[in-house]
């Protein structure tokens, strides 16, 4: 396998610099930059701004549905290329989530309700999986939807809903058959949470920030028309959706490369000493140890991308084990960013999305610190979004050993 660019890649790449030189607002690269994660305004504006100026929103859809119909390859290097630009992701839930689901799976009238909003940047979706009992263990959760008429009636409590507090819909798994097994009795619904009976908590994590959030839901009515597919049947889109959270954005190894040239750049300006960090023995061997483990991720990426994922290449397998090593990754590369801070990773920043506009503010410390912090803790918690490394550990073990 041949992984140099092409004529074509490199051409693709240079015009992706241009559009993300010319359209990326300023603000938006800061906080990206910074490592802040995009709040629901960004997403969404910068959904906007990619549908309406080169109908870039969702490139990975189907063509008919507002897709690029681009190869795998440009894929990634629009994403590494955004990444590193400091672009902020798109409201993942629609564009990455439910909106391949509803192009799969969704009737005709769903197709045309949802997925024109979400590729314009209208409606922020939000997932409803994990409940307090049922988190890597996702088939035994508990919230229910019986059917009355032409609605179901949806009890029960979702948790660590990721951006609940600024979510307009959201897709929720339920229980439609209690007698049956686990996974064979679970339903798709797409809800509104504008219903009455639906009440979002939010939840305030390690750094400070409102990423999470409970979700109660108690007697809503939701249409039959919500359900996508068949009763009973969600289980098997959900496997469809979760293998598309995993292969790629698991390792996001352009957000990783992103990291590796921070801490180039940080640690430069930064002194151990009399001399710069980045010449200091010890942080320079490490940092090698570290970029070469993200070559070796970017590398498996590209070999995915050159063979294409499926069954028969142990897809689940692949995006699992990325997956692992990317989260892996993210740990300590932003444990390594905060660590070129010293005592000044202490100082609290306020995050930008609770209405605080960092540009230009002189704080104690260095002027790359705000955010680094706040990221270093939100990446506690990629070992376990998604799918916990060790649900992931045995995904590999069953595919590829069949244990």
């Amino acid at each position: 396998m041949n992984f140099e660019p092409d004529a074509a890649s490199e051409a693709f790449r240079a015009d992706v610099r241009a559009f993300l030189s010319e359209h990326l607002p300023a603000d938006m690269a800061w906080r990206g930059q910074q490592g802040y994660l995009p709040g629901n305004d960004d997403s969404l504006r910068w959904t906007q701004i990619l549908h309406q100026t080169r109908g870039w929103s969702v490139p990975f859809w189907p063509k008919e549905y507002g897709g690029t119909d681009w190869t795998a390859e440009q894929r990634y290097i629009f994403e590494e290329e955004c990444y590193l630009a400091g672009a902020p992701l798109p409201n993942q839930q629609g564009v990455t989530l439910v909106g391949p689901v509803i192009c799969e799976f969704g009737s005709e009238e769903q197709k045309q309700r949802f997925l024109p909003p979400i590729q314009k940047g209208e409606i922020y979706w939000v997932q409803g999986f994990s409940e307090p009992e049922a988190g890597s263990d996702l088939a035994s959760l508990r919230t229910t939807a019986v059917r009355d008429g032409d609605h179901y009636i949806v009890n029960g409590q979702k948790i660590w809903t990721s951006n609940g507090i600024w979510g307009q819909w959201c897709f929720l798994l339920v229980r439609t058959d209690t007698e049956a097994k686990p996974q064979k009795g679970i339903s798709f619904l797409l809800v509104d949470l504008d219903t009455p009976g639906v009440t979002v908590r939010p939840i305030t994590s390690l750094d400070g920030c409102h990423h999470l959030a409970e979700v109660f839901y108690d007697d809503v009515r939701v249409p039959v028309e919500n359900l996508v597919g068949e009763v009973n049947k969600g289980w098997g889109y959900t496997k469809f959706l979760l293998f598309n959270e995993r292969a790629f954005l698991g390792a996001e190894a352009p957000a990783l490369k992103r990291y590796l040239a921070k801490i180039r750049r940080y640690a430069s300006q930064q002194r151990a000493g009399t001399r710069p960090l980045i010449q200091d023995p010890v942080f320079a061997t490490r940092l090698a140890e570290y970029e070469l483990e993200v070559l070796a991720i970017d590398m498996a990426v590209k070999r995915v991308l050159h063979l294409g994922v499926n069954e028969q290449t142990g897809g689940m397998a692949i995006g699992s084990m990325l997956k692992v090593r990317g989260s892996e990754m993210h740990q300590k590369l932003t444990e390594m960013l905060v660590e070129i801070l010293g005592d000044y990773a202490s100082v609290h920043f306020p995050d930008p999305n609770e209405d605080h506009d960092l540009r230009g503010a002189r704080f104690i410390g260095p002027d790359f610190a705000p955010g680094l912090a706040a990221e270093l803790f939100y990446r506690r918690a990629c070992s376990i979004y998604g799918g916990s490394a060790e649900i992931q550990r045995n995904i590999i073990a069953k595919a590829l050993f069949s244990l």
